[in-house]
């Protein structure tokens, strides 16, 4: 088995809506500038994507709107599809940067598929919002999709995928609602208080597919301690019963407090967390099988650069103390193109990213989102909603 593999390249970075739009790709620039400075790529042989062929954007997409967006550049305000909005405005070589984002996640995903890696990490992945027939929230294709859909024609017949960004994962659920061989896990930021609207805990998967959705719907300001607890209260549990044989994780990282566009709070170190939990559950309960991809974050330069850079070094088990000092390098590369930002000078936030596990009994403001989901998903499963050694 070979090391877990690392898709990058700087053609990614033309996944680009423009100068003032909160989805910048100078973010992932950063971010592996980064994990260079604190050597966590030294000898790693970056993987090149290329872009996803028609076949497969069509697993996700329906071949109309896939000509929408390969029409949108030249069709002025009436492609429709979702694209020309304020979120998804329309950009030259829409079409090509899309489909190379979903030509990244998949070249993760074959990585797998054939034996290559146990594990693989595609920062440029994760636009889960985009549904089969609109672009939405920022993404116009959806790689997550694609890729679990290419998984499942590859060997696969049980796949997890875990969403940790502050947004539901509403294109990942909608494509696979009906499907009982994956289970999808959201876990975000109250419907009711943020984009898209959608994933109450009631919604559990379509007819015949009951309980493969599952969503936990955290109140705003839940910080690492609440977002842990929840996780810990549902997550693994889930599963042991379902015994996945890959476990995709959307990273998003716009849960942190400083997150322009939402209101979780939590912070670097327990994005650091998340993530070591997420390597460990991949071990117990998916044969060590993981592929993570990126998401939101729209802090561009105190947090997803630290954030990603965490999670690229727990895919490659060259996990970083929160305490080591940012390379001096990197901030003034940083500071000269921003010379007015705040710069942080450890890869950690000073938290402990701690938590006390649910018992059932104790009240917590996370704990009317863990006995929601529990209630609605839990017994589908064959658990018990109120036992918390289920």
């Amino acid at each position: 088995m070979h090391s877990p593999a690392v898709v990058w390249h700087s053609s990614l970075l033309s996944y680009d809506f423009g100068a003032g739009h909160p989805f910048n790709p100078v973010r992932l620039d950063l971010a592996v500038r980064l994990a260079r400075e604190l050597g966590v790529l030294d000898g790693v042989s970056l993987l090149v994507p290329e872009e996803a062929e028609e076949r497969d954007l069509v697993r996700a997409h329906t071949a109309n709107y896939v000509d929408a967006v390969k029409r949108a550049p030249e069709a002025g305000f009436d492609v429709g599809h979702g694209l020309g909005t304020g979120d998804t405005p329309v950009f030259a070589n829409m079409h090509s940067a899309a489909s190379l984002v979903v030509g990244s996640t998949l070249l993760a995903a074959r990585q797998l598929a054939e034996g290559r890696a146990k594990r693989a990490v595609n920062i440029a992945g994760g636009l889960h919002h985009a549904m089969h027939d609109h672009a939405s929230g920022f993404c116009v294709y959806n790689d997550c999709s694609v890729a679990i859909s290419w998984l499942l024609d590859n060997g696969f017949d049980r796949i997890a995928y875990i969403d940790t960004d502050v947004h539901h994962g509403d294109g990942v659920q909608a494509a696979f609602y009906d499907d009982p061989r994956v289970l999808t896990i959201s876990l975000h930021q109250h419907p009711m208080t943020l984009f898209p609207g959608t994933g109450f805990p009631g919604d559990v998967g379509g007819s015949g597919a009951e309980g493969r959705s599952v969503n936990v719907a955290l109140p705003p300001r839940t910080p690492d301690s609440g977002w842990l607890r929840a996780f810990h209260a549902i997550v693994p549990g889930l599963l042991e019963e379902f015994r996945p044989q890959v476990l995709l994780t959307q990273c998003g990282v716009d849960s942190h407090d400083e997150d322009p566009l939402a209101e979780l709070a939590l912070t670097v170190d327990g994005h650091r967390r998340i993530y070591q939990e997420l390597r460990s559950l991949a071990e117990q309960y998916a044969d060590g099988m993981w592929l993570a991809v990126g998401g939101g974050g729209y802090q561009l330069v105190r947090v997803v650069p630290r954030s990603w850079t965490h999670l690229m070094a727990t895919v490659l088990d060259r996990d970083i103390d929160p305490h080591t000092p940012v390379p001096p390098i990197w901030m003034a590369s940083v500071g000269e193109a921003a010379p007015n930002t705040d710069l942080p000078v450890t890869m950690g936030d000073g938290a402990p990213a701690e938590f006390t596990p649910w018992d059932g009994m104790s009240e917590e403001p996370v704990d009317t989102a863990i006995r929601e989901t529990r209630k609605a998903v839990y017994p589908l499963h064959g658990l018990d909603p109120n036992d918390p050694r289920d």
